[in-house]
């Protein structure tokens, strides 16, 4: 495989924000992080591909550990070739690696649609397939938000097992209320299996919440939206989520699911490594035609939200994860190292099984984002192969 170097950025490492920089890259990790003064050019193999960047960021692969669906193609189908086609999709927007993320159906459908996941890992032309993010089915109907909530369920060992069979233990997020009964029980046998658990779609008191704590349910998924509200006698899933630093948390910075001083009020009690930016994204997100069709249901789009047409509930987000870290530093006030921060080492620090990713070190995976100064992806590299080059 030949060497590529990617010469005088602006590289965030994951750790620093370097100028005047360059990233060498050979058989597929990262080599070498240098400045350009100390950049030898003819010490490179004679096969090098050196691309000049003219200050542009290079930062480590996004990660989007949460979205159902993009240009069209949705997660939730059924269909591996729908999952293929999200990953090359996304690599536009300088996603380099995801987790498709299913909303509870009808069982045979929900075990199909995890199957499809399944066999479209390892045949990936763009982003990588992490593994599985079960936005239920063990999450509450009174914050169903547009799920459906005859597809919910109690927590049940057994059918838990048959998904993990169908995913062959490629579950990395789920999504569950820990107020459920018997949450404790499927809580502690997805823990010992490695699966992040998530909080979310909840209706739980703070000693709800303290109660999936001590059993592993330490992230949380899209701060505020579909779970109880922090009230001065119970501060409940939000109160829970900001007092305690070890339980991380989505954001959708789309500027409508968060209000900026929420994201402000956030980074004050929260450690920044316990922020994970995601989109949400649905299946009608960059769809250039045909009807907007959204969890089986169709939607239209208004001030970059999803909203149902049958009574105008917010369906989710249009979000890009490029668009997410331009509008964190651009409206927001975010220095723009913590929104790469969000983007790329913190969600690969919450999944942690992905130690290999996240960051632009010697010898991690060649997972790159490169965008300009006004946020336009450039390029795009995964396992250091170029999937996405815009000249």
């Amino acid at each position: 495989m030949s060497t590529i170097c990617l010469y005088n950025g602006t590289v965030f490492t994951g750790i620093t924000m370097l100028k005047k920089s360059s990233v060498i890259i050979r058989n597929g990790k990262i080599d070498e992080v240098i400045s350009n003064d100390r950049l030898k050019k003819a010490n490179l193999p004679s096969d090098t591909a050196i691309h000049y960047l003219n200050g542009s960021y290079i930062t480590p692969g996004f990660i989007d550990t949460h979205i159902h669906g993009i240009g069209g193609y949705d997660a939730s189908d059924g269909s591996s070739e729908s999952i293929l086609n999200m990953s090359k999709k996304l690599v536009e927007y300088g996603v380099t690696s995801f987790c498709p993320t299913l909303y509870p159906q009808e069982d045979a459908k929900f075990l199909k649609s995890i199957k499809s996941v399944v066999e479209a890992m390892g045949k990936e032309k763009g982003a990588i397939i992490l593994g599985l993010h079960l936005e239920g089915p063990f999450i509450s109907p009174e914050k169903s938000g547009v799920q459906i909530p005859k597809f919910m369920k109690k927590p049940n060992l057994e059918l838990m097992q048959k998904y993990y069979d169908a995913a062959q233990d490629h579950i990395e997020i789920m999504t569950v209320a820990p107020e459920l009964k018997h949450m404790r029980s499927l809580a502690l046998f997805c823990s010992k299996k490695g699966t992040v658990l998530s909080a979310g779609h909840s209706n739980a008191t703070y000693n709800n919440m303290l109660e999936g704590m001590q059993v592993g349910i330490l992230h949380s998924t899209h701060f505020f939206n579909a779970m109880r509200r922090l009230h001065h006698r119970d501060p409940g899933v939000v109160g829970a989520i900001m007092i305690h630093p070890n339980v991380s948390c989505e954001i959708i910075a789309d500027g409508y699911h968060l209000h900026p001083a929420i994201i402000k009020l956030l980074r004050r009690v929260k450690p920044i490594s316990k922020i994970i930016l995601v989109t949400d994204s649905l299946k009608p997100t960059k769809q250039t035609s045909g009807k907007l069709i959204a969890n089986g249901e169709e939607v239209y789009i208004e001030d970059g939200l999803f909203k149902r047409k049958s009574d105008d509930t917010i369906a989710g987000s249009s979000l890009t994860m490029i668009e997410g870290v331009k509008n964190l530093v651009e409206n927001m006030n975010v220095p723009i190292d913590d929104a790469l921060r969000m983007t790329s080492c913190n969600p690969a620090t919450v999944i942690s099984k992905q130690a290999k990713i996240g960051y632009l070190l010697p010898g991690r995976d060649a997972d790159v984002t490169v965008f300009d100064k006004n946020f336009n992806v450039e390029m795009t590299i995964v396992k250091g192969k170029i999937r996405k080059f815009f000249e």
